[in-house]
Parts: structure tokens; C-alpha cells; sequence
């Protein structure tokens, strides 16, 4: 609905007081993100969650799950090692989880009905299903009908006014063209829940957000005296409050700004993680997960990446595969070292898995994968969770579970577990409508139960 000119000059006039209170509001987001930094008090036991997104899919023969015994046409190119549990084998190009499995659980049996990306991709980050279709060329931009995701569900629930926010997504968000997928956000619930968003690559030299700090020469008592002038001006409603006090709490707070200067960090231990986007994006979402962020969604590359139709095997042992392999090393060998790993529940997964069967797109010389979401695999750690064991099984083709299998909306509750939050927590939409924050089940086995 359009505002009336009295709304334009309000709105207009608290924009500009905003970005005078001493440093810019941009930080790869838009001032309406800015809302979720006044959201949610400390969980429970103040824990946090990493949600590694293999955005597009991961094939499962070519990773978690092979199949050596298969026929050449569904175990695929690559040979298999074995891992530190016995009798569990990995993928060839995965040799540092392999040696780590006794941190991890893996759940062999992940499963859905839906093998397209939007679907599928709403149910990983939401936990829930998409409540509408995509249509529109307006719903393909950014819908407002998608579920609230983690972060935001978070938000929601559970307010916070400490300058930290409810959750960060980085290094992107995930768009392709004009489409943003969805699931991202704080869908209905609006843009004020939404997770702050991070659109630089902190392997970047340039890897700055300056912006969270107070600007040069501006001292913690002037930005007060232009708080209580902003104050002063707000004797009409100004719809804009909620992001104003929210920014003006992240300035005044240096945990999170602390958290991106990424230069603070030793260089051995950049190393470690691996020098390009997937190991410092991972490296980023530990020093947020010490700077108090309960909810980090870190996307292993575009929307794209893992999706290999084309040159599976390429792909995955030339850059995919490798980098995810030394990130998560990284990530756990400091989780562990830390004291961090029993506040932290990190999962790894895509929106679903490949195909079985090898294929060759039409006018494609190099084979892939196909989308394939009837079985999938997922790692969990931390937490609580149960290091050093298989969960689930698919049968002999990597096809289809053949033990009780575990929904993205499974694995959505068993997040919000982690966060101090029961699946069935209720929430009110904009229309003061009831509903549960999400229907699937805690994955209880994931903690030696069930």
C-alpha cells in the first residue's frame, strides 16, 4: 500500500537522521535488514548454530555415501577411502573428514519429495514447506509469503536488545538473475526479522565492515546527544524506529565488528581453513559464533555450484569437494581446541542429493548428475550431538532409504533444539494468526536417543 506524503516525510526525514548518527548504515545490507539486530535474548546455554548450505545439492555417491560395489554407471569416477570408523568409506577427495569422523555424525537416510531447487531449498533453510508457490515475476524477485527462516524464527520467539543479531547469512545471499530463492528471510513475519546479511567475500583483501564501528572522531557521547535529537524529532510515529535503535545498538556495541576484522586473525590459522571463499567464509562463522551469533547460515558458493549436471566429478574433486574438505577440518579442529563444540551444533547438507544414475544432458558431451531428493546424506557435530556414528542406510544404489528416514523439517526442529526452541513453539503472523514455528520432529538419535 502507498504511503501518504505526511508518511513520505516522515520516513525520509528518520532515513537521513539515521545515517548522520555517525557511521553508514550499509554493510552489504539494506537499512530494513538492520531490524533483526534488536532481536532475541540469549538461548539457553547461549548456543549457536552453523548451517553449511552445499547450495544446489550434493551428490551423496560422490561424497558421503558411495557405493564401490555398484556398477560403474551409479558408483561413478571416483575411489573411495576408508574413515576412522570402521567399515564407514568416504570419497577419495575428502581425506580430512574421513580422519575426523569420530567429531561427526552422518545421517545416510536424509529424504523429501521435491527435486526442484525452490522447494527444495525453503524446506532446508526454513525447516518448513513453502506456504505458496512461486509465480509471479514479483514472488521470483523476493516473496514475503515464504516461512520465516531460522534466524528469523529466532527473532521471532525470542527478542534480544543486546547489539548482536539473531543471525547472519554470508558470504551472499543466494540469487540468481532476478530470482532470490527463498526461505532467506523473514518471510511473512517481514523484513524487520530478517538475518543480516553479508555481500563481500571475507577472502577478500578489500574484506572490510568498517561500518559497524562509530565513524572517525565520533565518540560514544555525541552519538548520545544525536540519539536524543533523533529522539526529540520522533514526536510523530516514525516507522523507521525499530532500525534506528537497532543500528544505533550495533554501533555501540563492538562484538560483532570485532568479529569481522577478519586481519585480527593469525595467518597459520586462515591457512588452515583454506585461502578462498569456502574456508574463510567458515573461519568468519567461527569468530561470529564467539561474538555471541546464535544462528549463521554459510553458503558454499552460488546457487548453482553444487548443482553438476555437468562435469560431476570435475567439478567436485577440482575445487568442491578439496575446499570443503579443509574448511570444515578447520572449523572442527577449532570448535574442539576452543571449547566451543559443545555450544555449537554444526550441519552440513544441500537441499537434496544427485541421481543415482550417470547422465549426459542434451547437447552435453561431459556426464553428471541430476537432481534427487528421495535419500541424501548430512553431517552433524556439537552440540550434544554423538560424534562417530552412521545414521540410516540407502540401499545398494544410493537410491532410496532403506531404514526410517529423517525430512529437512526433521532437520529444522532438531535446529531449532539447538537454539533453546521447540519445534512446536507458536508464533503470530502480521494478521495475529497462531501457528507452530515448525512441524517436524527433533532428530533425537543425533544425541545417542531414539
Amino acid at each position: 500500500m502507498k504511503q501518504n506524503p505526511r508518511q513520505d516525510v516522515q520516513s525520509a526525514l528518520s532515513r537521513r537522521c539515521f545515517l548522520q548518527l555517525g557511521g553508514s548504515a550499509y554493510l552489504g545490507t539494506a537499512l530494513p535488514q538492520l531490524g533483526r539486530l534488536a532481536q532475541a535474548a540469549p538461548n539457553p546455554g547461549n548456543k549457536s548454530v552453523i548451517l553449511v548450505l552445499l547450495t544446489g545439492g550434493c551428490s551423496q555417491l560422490d561424497s558421503f555415501d558411495p557405493k564401490p560395489d555398484a556398477p560403474a554407471e551409479i558408483r561413478g569416477e571416483f575411489s573411495t577411502i576408508p574413515t576412522v570408523l570402521p567399515g564407514v568409506r568416504f570419497c577419495e577427495h575428502l581425506p580430512l573428514l574421513a580422519s575426523r569422523m569420530n567429531k561427526w555424525a552422518l545421517v545416510r537416510s536424509m529424504s523429501h519429495e521435491h527435486n526442484g531447487h525452490l522447494p527444495a531449498t525453503h524446506r532446508i533453510l526454513t525447516g518448513s514447506p513453502m506456504p505458496v508457490e512461486r509465480g509471479s515475476d514479483l514472488d521470483n524477485v523476493l516473496s514475503r509469503r515464504d516461512w520465516p527462516c531460522y534466524a528469523s524464527g529466532l527473532a521471532i520467539a525470542r527478542p534480544r536488545f543486546d547489539g548482536v543479531p539473531s543471525g547472519v547469512t554470508l558470504p551472499h545471499a543466494l540469487i540468481e538473475g532476478p530470482l532470490t530463492w527463498p526461505g532467506q528471510h523473514g518471510g511473512f513475519m517481514g523484513p524487520r526479522h530478517d538475518p543480516l546479511l553479508v555481500t563481500q567475500d571475507p577472502n577478500s583483501p578489500s574484506f572490510r565492515m568498517d561500518t559497524l564501528a562509530l565513524a572517525e572522531g565520533t565518540t560514544s557521547e555525541r552519538l548520545d546527544e544525536r540519539k536524543n535529537l533523533l529522539a526529540a524529532l520522533d514526536c510523530v510515529e516514525n516507522p523507521a524506529k525499530v532500525h534506528q535503535d537497532a543500528a544505533l545498538r550495533m554501533l555501540t556495541s563492538d562484538k560483532v565488528a570485532t568479529a569481522f576484522r577478519m586481519q585480527n586473525e593469525p595467518e597459520r590459522n586462515r591457512d588452515r581453513y583454506g585461502r578462498n571463499q569456502f574456508g574463510q567464509t567458515l573461519l568468519l562463522a567461527r569468530r561470529l559464533v564467539q561474538a555471541g551469533v546464535p544462528m549463521i547460515q554459510a553458503n558454499m558458493g552460488i546457487v548453482q555450484s553444487w548443482d553438476t549436471h555437468v562435469d560431476n566429478w570435475g567439478r567436485l574433486k577440482n575445487r568442491l569437494l578439496p575446499e570443503l574438505d579443509k574448511a570444515l577440518a578447520g572449523l572442527m579442529d577449532d570448535l574442539n581446541s576452543e571449547g566451543m563444540i559443545e555450544n555449537t551444533l554444526v550441519v552440513v547438507s544441500g537441499e537434496f542429493g544427485r541421481t543415482p544414475r550417470v547422465s549426459t544432458l542434451p547437447g552435453e558431451k561431459i556426464p553428471g548428475r541430476d537432481h534427487w531428493a528421495a535419500v541424501y546424506s548430512a553431517l552433524f557435530a556439537g552440540a550434544g550431538v554423538k560424534g562417530g556414528q552412521v545414521i540410516g542406510k540407502s540401499d545398494s544404489k544410493g537410491a532410496y532409504p532403506v531404514t526410517p528416514s529423517f525430512t529437512p523439517y526433521d532437520l529444522g526442529a532438531t535446529v531449532y533444539h539447538a537454539l533453546g526452541l521447540a519445534p512446536e513453539t507458536e508464533i503470530t503472523d502480521s494478521q495475529n494468526r497462531p501457528m507452530f514455528l515448525n512441524r517436524g520432529r527433533v532428530m533425537e538419535t543425533l544425541f545417542g536417543a531414539g
